[in-house]
């Protein structure tokens, strides 16, 4: 038996598109349209670093072995509440150069149609409609690709990426902080002396010490279920982290709005390790509602401090995520 083969049992058939709230990209598309193809259906949200570090692969595959009989769909199903907005989308397709068809799910009816729970999750459907591997989460890249040979009838050599930015794989091995929540519905770990005061505005102060994963505000802000805003004047977030990269969904209080801020990591400018959305003195401006790269920092790891502070008010701030 040829060791690269993988063993595809019927899971059950291609769902429908139906529920699809547009399309880019592509006409709205079925599952009769996609009769005789074999397709990857790639369930992703533009904010979501885990489903980000998996495009470079996606795009690669969709781009060599179209010509065999492969179509990808991805199905954007919103995280957060401005993931829904299309002009937010339509955006992050273009930056992103996602160029396979894209089915907009706002309203969640194709992730049920899948009984979906993860971003990101691959399905792949043979030339028949009936779903016969899938993967959620990173990694396993060789064997999504071996899928794909198998389904399409060709074999050959695995495609190679050189991602970057925040494509860029995880420094697993150093990698110690988690996804973390600004609201109190998911929040945890919040370190400001006396706590979450909820859907109120309220100045914070951050603790005299850090532990690490915990985070702090200081200045005037409202913690919201899903996200802090900020107030008045200048204000704050901390995060003791442990991690080669700090990123931060974020976004201005409305379309075309702009706020300044600089990041410091244990109180300095970040220097070398700046990230792709701040410079070496650490500034940066948010304008769009996204996740933004702060830091990329080069060995050692060690336990450190991030700090960014909004020099106007308006800041929403999301999740932090790390690589």
């Amino acid at each position: 038996m040829d060791a690269t083969r993988v063993d595809l049992p019927v899971e059950s058939r291609l769902p429908s598109f139906g529920g699809a709230t547009g399309w880019l990209n592509s006409p709205a598309l079925s599952a009769e349209d996609l009769g005789g193809k074999v397709v990857l259906v790639d369930f992703w949200t533009y904010t979501c670093i885990n489903w980000l570090r998996t495009l470079a692969y996606v795009r690669a595959w969709s781009e060599k072995y179209e010509d065999q009989g492969l179509v990808v769909v991805g199905v954007h199903t919103p995280e957060f509440p401005f993931e829904r907005d299309t002009d937010n989308i339509r955006l992050a397709v273009k930056d992103m150069r996602v160029a396979y068809p894209v089915a907009i799910d706002s309203d969640y009816a194709v992730w049920q149609a899948f009984a979906n729970n993860y971003w990101p999750a691959v399905y792949i459907a043979d030339t028949e409609g009936r779903i016969r591997y899938h993967h959620f989460g990173e990694g396993a890249y060789d064997e999504q690709e071996r899928v794909i040979q198998q389904l399409v009838g060709v074999d050959g050599d695995l495609v190679s990426v050189a991602p970057d930015g925040l494509e860029v794989q995880a420094d697993w091995p150093n990698l110690e902080s988690p996804e973390t929540y600004l609201g109190y519905q998911q929040g945890e770990n919040f370190a400001s002396p006396g706590g979450v005061r909820r859907r109120s505005a309220r100045e914070y102060e951050p603790p005299d010490r850090l532990q690490l994963n915990h985070w702090a505000l200081a200045g005037n802000w409202t913690i919201e279920p899903g996200l802090s805003v900020l107030n008045d004047g200048d204000g704050s977030v901390s995060f003791r982290f442990h991690a080669r990269d700090v990123n931060l969904v974020m976004g201005p209080p409305e379309p075309g709005a702009s706020v300044p801020f600089r990041v410091l990591v244990d109180g300095e400018a970040p220097g070398a390790a700046h990230g792709s959305d701040v410079d070496e003195e650490g500034h940066g401006a948010v304008a769009q509602q996204r996740l933004h790269q702060l830091v990329r920092q080069p060995a050692p790891i060690e336990d450190r401090t991030f700090e960014i502070t909004f020099l106007a008010p308006g800041a929403e701030v999301y999740c932090f995520t790390f690589g």
